[in-house]
């Protein structure tokens, strides 16, 4: 199967699936003990959410998108925060330019004791994994 993060970031399923994560992590930082996320489905851990490859499946829009200017409740404020720390600052709230993968979600979330495994098959993605993208 040859499948692209970059034309399915932020739709409804990574919407879900990452504020899970956040659920997760905000759990095991409770403890001081390190802990190691190994994501084996990395991607590049940044997409843009203008580039044609989220354009040309739109699939934002019915996921991440919707959450703008809405209220959302207090077990996605880690999820938004990751959300929107890989947007410029400065703007008015009412669009997002990029959208954190899992790995980016998972380092904004981890503290320096804890690690972080990446695994991705796509040969084009596991270049930029390591690089600016995570």
């Amino acid at each position: 199967m040859n499948y692209r993060h970059a034309f399915h970031a932020g739709n409804f399923a990574d919407v879900f699936k990452h504020t899970i994560l956040a659920l997760l992590l905000e759990s095991l930082r409770r403890k001081e003990t390190p802990f190691c996320v190994i994501d084996v489905h990395a991607g590049i851990g940044r997409y843009d959410l203008h580039a044609d490859e989220a354009l040309r499946t739109g699939e934002a829009q019915a996921g991440v998108l919707r959450l703008l200017g809405r209220s959302l409740p207090p077990d996605m404020s880690d999820y938004w925060r990751a959300v929107t720390a890989v947007n410029p600052p400065g703007g008015d709230g009412t669009e997002l330019r990029f959208y954190p993968g899992s790995p980016r979600i998972a380092r904004h979330l981890m503290r320096a004791q804890d690690r972080l495994l990446l695994v991705e098959l796509h040969p084009e993605d596991a270049h930029k994994i390591g690089r600016a993208h995570v």
